[in-house]
């Protein structure tokens, strides 16, 4: 067979997936190609023709027949495929070693075969090949064929074009190998190959889902031509992801820059991260409410402009962006907006919806109005879900129902719907606000016997109430509760514990409090700073001004509680308190465990849960 049908079917079978079948069809262009018996012209339209008369006879042997025949003429002392090593590209891996071939002479034997036959047309036609194949690997995400295609044109003197890079890269980015992709990049700079716009956009999209943001912007920058809005979606959610509206800013002030026209997925993630001014760094006000208006108007405007409705995601990202400012009537008028574009036609679609407004109307201490909304879901056909008992659980602390509390997790479990930590948490909330402490720590009780994990949120509810309340007992047995449990205490767990001493002005004990919550933030036993001195020398006792900017770096990185934890403990050295660089040799963890114990050894409900 000629090699101009043979080509048409390594096509055919890529754009099928059969990269099984196409790889032994071009094994069979290679042998043919190497015997050198190949007449193919063009036509003055470019098109390929076979210039001898080509007549299909059946074969009775199949392809490896063809090669070992070509072998055993010794015509080439050489094998179809290549030595599978690549110096300078990239370093060579296990699955490299693996593909890699014994025979030595393959490479100089197959070259010296091809030898004065590199620009010739039949060449150009094995190289289009070539590329269909590694193309195909992208799509298949089959990275070691790719390679082995790579390697093989190499081998045979094939110089991969840039084409054929964007391939590989693709195949290669498949596998999340972006330090090879890479390195495949700067070896096309290298051998001063043009960039194509697609393999830049593949490689940008890939680092934007890794959350690479600054290797994501470089590259899509040097795209020349971008004709969709996918790569700049990819980072616009990466943004979105890392809270960096600032970044989203100039990455959509670059697709106006283009002129390239936005899709609904960019409006989806416009909204989420444009729709909030000031969340969650500051709680919200009027001027930041203005400015929310303000974007929301402007991103609906030119969504409507470029003929675009709004779409079930694009009105949830709305919604929350709402919440978060706390403008609660603005809120319900989309839920009707909502309700008008998707809801009266499908009610499944309903429920995450309402779930949005329920949260927001029960942190904004709307309990009433939570309760119509619930009603008029109900009504609508959209099924409650665990979480929309849970803040409805939530909104009875509003309204200090323990009854209707208790009734919702009747319909919860009846339901189907096992009620987890929050749930519990919603509970105890309701009992604290009724300061009936025993109950509330006899629920505490309960979550441990049903298997449920304690969480720091469940401990902190306690502990809010009770320092306003001014319950130092139950304060010292909820500590000790969360030590033994082994769950880590929290900013917001040492705050309380702090204040509820100074108030009562206990203020040496709640020094000492803050340093044994402070270790045991910053480590579970407490003995962070016998295992490295090096954050008493650097940051607790160091003198240098600049020690707590180089604490405040540690929020960067996403550190909070061992930051927390130094600034406590540097400031209580400042104001000359020793320094306790172990929790467990401390008189007040010590004192607190030993009451702790003698409740549990009494035996008694009244001895263990009376305050």
């Amino acid at each position: 067979m000629s090699i101009v049908p043979l080509r048409k079917f390594v096509w055919s079978f890529t754009r099928l997936g059969d990269l099984k079948s196409a790889y032994r069809t071009l094994q069979q262009m290679v042998s043919l190609v190497m015997r050198g018996n190949i007449s193919i012209a063009k036509t003055v339209y470019g098109k390929l023709y076979s210039t001898r008369l080509d007549i299909p006879v059946p074969s009775n042997g199949r392809l490896g027949s063809t090669i070992l025949d070509i072998r055993k003429s010794k015509q080439h002392d050489s094998c179809i495929l290549s030595p599978m090593y690549l110096p300078n590209i990239v370093s060579a891996s296990k699955e490299q070693q693996i593909i890699c071939m014994d025979d030595k002479k393959a490479k100089s034997g197959e070259i010296n075969g091809l030898n004065g036959k590199k620009h010739s047309l039949p060449m150009k036609v094995l190289r289009w090949s070539f590329n269909d194949i590694i193309h195909g690997c992208a799509n298949e995400k089959n990275y070691m064929l790719a390679w082995k295609l790579i390697l093989q044109m190499q081998s045979l003197g094939l110089q991969p074009s840039s084409h054929t890079y964007n391939g590989l890269i693709r195949a290669i980015v498949s596998q999340r190998r972006f330090g090879d992709a890479m390195r495949m990049l700067k070896k096309m700079q290298q051998e001063n190959l043009k960039l194509v716009d697609s393999t830049l956009a593949t490689l940008s999209v890939a680092f934007s889902r890794e959350l690479q943001l600054d290797l994501a912007e470089s590259l899509l920058n040097q795209i020349s031509e971008c004709l969709y809005p996918h790569p700049y979606n990819a980072l616009l959610a990466s943004c979105d992801a890392l809270n960096q509206p600032e970044r989203a800013v100039r990455v959509f002030a670059k697709m106006r820059k283009i002129k390239l026209l936005p899709d609904m997925r960019t409006y989806e993630l416009l909204f989420s991260l444009f729709g909030i001014v000031n969340a969650p760094y500051e709680d919200s006000n009027m001027l930041s409410q203005v400015d929310a208006a303000k974007r929301i108007n402007a991103i609906e405007r030119d969504m409507a402009n470029n003929g675009f409705q709004h779409s079930y995601l694009s009105l949830k990202n709305l919604m929350k962006s709402l919440g978060e400012e706390g403008m609660i009537r603005e809120l319900i008028q989309y839920l009707h907006v909502a309700e008008n574009l998707f809801l009266f036609s499908n009610p499944s679609l309903g429920t995450d919806m309402f779930n949005i407004v329920l949260h927001y109307l029960v942190e904004a201490q709307e309990g009433h109005m939570a309760i119509e909304i619930f009603k008029k879901m109900k009504l609508c056909g959209c099924h409650p879900d665990s979480t929309t008992y849970n803040i409805m659980i939530d909104c009875c602390s509003i309204i200090r129902s323990y009854r209707s509390a208790s009734l919702l997790i009747s319909m919860m479990i009846r339901e189907g719907f096992c009620p987890v930590a929050c749930t519990y948490t919603a509970l105890v909330k309701i009992l604290l606000e009724d300061e009936n402490f025993n109950e509330a720590v006899d629920v505490l009780e309960r979550i441990k016997l049903d298997g449920i994990k304690l969480d720091v949120l469940l401990f902190n509810t306690f502990l809010r109430q009770a320092c306003y309340r001014g319950r130092i007992d139950v304060i010292e047995f909820i500590v000790e509760f969360m030590h033994q449990e082994k769950v880590q205490p929290d900013p917001a767990t040492c705050g309380y514990v702090f204040s509820a001493y100074v108030n009562s002005s206990f203020h040496n004990t709640a020094i000492e409090a803050l340093q044994v919550l402070s270790l045991r933030m910053m480590s579970e036993d407490g003995n962070i700073l016998k295992e490295r001195k090096d954050l008493v020398d650097e940051f607790i006792l160091n003198e240098d001004l600049a020690s707590e900017s180089h604490i405040f770096k540690l929020f960067e990185d996403s550190e909070d509680e061992v930051a927390t934890g130094l600034l406590n403990l540097r400031w209580c050295a400042i104001i000359g308190f020793p320094l306790c660089e172990s929790a467990d040799r401390s008189l007040w963890a010590k004192r607190l465990e030993l009451r702790f114990q003698k409740r549990l050894a009494s035996g008694s409900r009244k001895g263990v849960h009376d305050f």
